[in-house]
């Protein structure tokens, strides 16, 4: 699949510090996050962090490159050759019907942390990649499908903002209010626009 930034090469230490605020993050969430408890994690000093990053919000910066790295690579090796099902994959992945624990965290944490795009030229930078990355991955699913005759001859782009947009303001409902019923109904709405905007009709 294409994306619009490429993949970063990660060194061995730069994972195992990417890993530590992933845990840190888990635990403490963006506003009592730290160096500190990174090195914790991490089992290691602050040194061992400053190394690599100059401040939390550097560090921060590259751990969301990370996971969506991770996350497009997931997607690779998990998605075949049939791009309906791929793309209803990548829904359930970005925006699950049932998220266990750890994945309504990270939901959380990352929600977190974009709202501080609100006011931080750095993290909306960021937040803007991200998003054209994941509308790119979805827009690569739809080209495939319009290709192969699976899918009708659209605007994959249009289409990809759409499922994009709809997938971030379920996401920001979900962590933000008790709503409990609103996700499954964006989701079913979702596949509705997927099957009259994209399946071709016999």
């Amino acid at each position: 699949m294409t994306s619009d930034s490429p993949k970063q090469h990660w060194s061995t230490g730069e994972e195992e510090i990417m890993e530590a605020t992933y845990r840190a993050l888990l635990k403490h969430g963006y506003a009592d996050l730290s160096i500190s408890r990174i090195a914790d994690e991490l089992d290691k000093s602050k040194a061992a962090i400053y190394y690599h990053y100059d401040t939390k919000d550097d560090l921060l910066v590259a751990f969301l490159e990370f996971a969506v790295d991770r996350f497009e690579e997931t997607i690779e090796t998990e998605t075949g050759e049939e791009p309906p099902e791929d793309l209803e994959h990548v829904i359930e992945k970005l925006l699950p019907l049932q998220p266990d624990e750890e994945q309504r965290q990270l939901q959380a944490v990352l929600v977190g942390l974009r709202s501080q795009a609100v006011t931080n030229g750095v993290f909306r930078e960021q937040f803007t990649q991200i998003d054209e990355r994941l509308a790119a991955t979805v827009r690569s699913i739809v080209e495939r499908g319009i290709d192969d005759g699976t899918f009708r001859d659209v605007d994959p782009s249009r289409v990809a903002e759409h499922i994009l947009a709809t997938i971030n303001g379920a996401r920001y409902g979900r962590v933000t209010t008790d709503r409990k019923s609103a996700v499954a109904a964006a989701r079913v709405s979702l596949a509705s626009y997927i099957d009259s905007e994209l399946r071709r009709r016999s």
